[in-house]
C-alpha cells in the first residue's frame, strides 16, 4: 500500500471532561496525547484535525433513537427519571450522568464515522482517534464506562462504503462484549479479542464466536510481553491471514500494562507497541482507537508511541523532552500507585528493557 496520508482526530471536548469524583475516567487520558505529541514535535497542524459532536440523527443511524435521545436529555437536565435511569442504564452505577454525558461519547462517535469515510474513500490510509474505543455500549442502553459505541459506528460506517472484508481487533483487557454481540454474524467481518480471563465483563469466552465470527483469545492473569507476543505471532497472524481483511479496526485499550490498576495482565509498553506495529505490518487502510487505560501516566505514553509509530518513530527508547516531563508530572491521579511512582514514567516514554 502507498502511504497517502495519516491523520490524528481529536477535540477540544476532552480537554475538560471527567466522569466525576470517585470514578476510574476521572483522569485526563485524551489531551495529554493530543500535548504529547505536539510537544516532541510529532504532530504538525496538517496531521490534526477537530471533529464535531455528532448529531442525535447521526447516532441514531446506529443506537435505538429513544435511547440518543434519552442520552442527550440527560446532558440537558443533568438528571433523568427514574424509569429512564433504568431501562438505559445511564446515571446508574458505573455510567454516570456528568456535564459533557452525550457529548463527550458523541465526538467519539462522530471521529470513528468521519475516519471510516475517510479510510473507505482512500482520503486517509491511517487514522489514530485515542478518544474512540468505547467497545461495551450496547444498542439501546449504556454499559461499563461507554454511552456509546463508537467502534460499531466506525465498522458500519465503512460497511455502508465497502464490501470489503474488514477486521475488528481488539486488545483491551476487557471482552468487547458490545462489539461482538452486535456485529459478528457479519461473515465479511472478523472480531478478534485478546483480553484477560475472568475479567469483567466474563463474556468472550475461547469457545465463543458469537454469531459466527468471532474469536477470541484468553489470557491468564500476569500473563507478560512474550505471552502476548507468541499469541500474535501464532494464532492470530493465522486467524487474520486466513480472513485477509481489506480494513481493519484496532481497538487499543492500555490497561493491559502491568502498572494499570483495572486488570492483572503485566505488559509493559514495548510489548503494547509491539502490538501496535503487528497491525500496522500488515499494511491495510487502519483506524487505531483508544479504549481502556486507567494510569494516566502510562496511558498517554501508550498512546502518544502509537502515533509515533504511525508517524515512522521508534518511541521505545524515548527519552522525553523537558515540556513532556512537566506536562506528565501535572497530571493529577488520586491513587495509590502514584505515591511511589518510579521516574521513569515521568522521563522516559518507553518501559525500561
Amino acid at each position: 500500500m502507498v502511504k497517502k496520508r495519516s491523520v490524528f482526530f481529536g477535540s477540544d471536548i476532552f480537554r475538560n471532561s471527567v466522569y466525576g469524583s470517585n470514578h476510574p475516567l476521572n483522569i485526563a487520558r485524551v489531551w495529554p496525547v493530543i500535548d504529547l505529541c505536539k510537544a516532541e514535535g510529532w504532530l504538525e497542524d496538517d496531521d490534526y484535525i477537530s471533529v464535531p459532536i455528532a448529531s442525535i440523527a447521526e447516532l441514531s443511524r446506529y443506537h435505538d433513537p429513544n435511547y440518543v435521545k434519552a442520552l442527550f436529555q440527560a446532558e440537558q437536565n443533568q438528571a433523568l427519571p427514574p424509569e429512564m435511569r433504568d431501562k438505559y442504564h445511564i446515571g446508574k452505577g458505573a455510567n454516570p450522568i456528568f456535564k459533557e454525558v452525550y457529548s463527550r461519547p458523541a465526538t467519539a462517535a462522530k471521529a470513528s464515522i468521519m475516519a471510516a469515510e475517510w479510510l473507505a474513500t482512500g482520503k486517509a490510509d491511517i487514522v489514530f482517534s485515542p478518544s474512540g474505543g468505547t467497545h461495551h455500549g450496547q444498542k439501546n442502553k449504556a454499559n461499563g464506562f461507554c454511552f456509546v459505541n463508537d467502534p460499531v459506528c466506525g465498522l458500519l460506517t465503512l460497511r455502508q462504503f465497502s464490501d470489503k472484508r474488514i477486521l475488528y481487533f481488539d486488545i483491551d483487557a476487557h471482552h468487547c462484549d458490545g462489539v461482538q454481540d452486535w456485529l459478528s454474524d457479519d461473515d465479511d467481518l472478523r472480531i478478534i479479542s485478546i483480553h484477560q480471563d475472568d475479567l469483567w465483563p466474563r463474556t468472550g469466552g475461547e469457545s465463543d464466536r458469537g454469531g459466527g465470527n468471532a474469536r477470541n483469545f484468553l489470557l491468564p492473569k500476569g500473563a507478560n510481553d512474550n505471552d502476548l507476543s507468541a499469541l500474535l505471532n501464532g494464532a492470530v497472524r493465522d486467524e487474520i491471514n486466513r480472513f485477509s481483511p481489506d480494513y481493519i479496526i484496532m481497538q487499543a485499550g492500555a490497561d493491559g500494562h502491568a502498572s494499570d490498576p483495572q486488570s492483572k495482565l503485566s505488559y509493559s509498553l514495548n510489548g503494547y507497541w509491539q502490538a501496535i506495529e503487528f497491525i500496522i505490518s500488515f499494511y491495510k487502510p487502519s483506524l487505531f482507537l483508544g479504549g481502556g487505560g486507567y494510569n494516566p501516566y502510562i496511558t498517554a505514553k501508550a498512546w502518544s508511541g502509537i502515533w509515533a509509530l504511525i508517524k515512522g518513530i521508534s518511541p521505545y527508547e524515548k527519552t522525553l523532552s523537558e515540556a513532556s516531563q512537566k506536562l506528565l508530572m501535572g497530571l493529577d491521579w488520586q491513587h495509590r500507585l502514584a505515591r511511589n511512582a518510579p521516574s521513569h514514567w515521568f522521563t522516559k516514554l518507553g518501559d525500561p528493557a
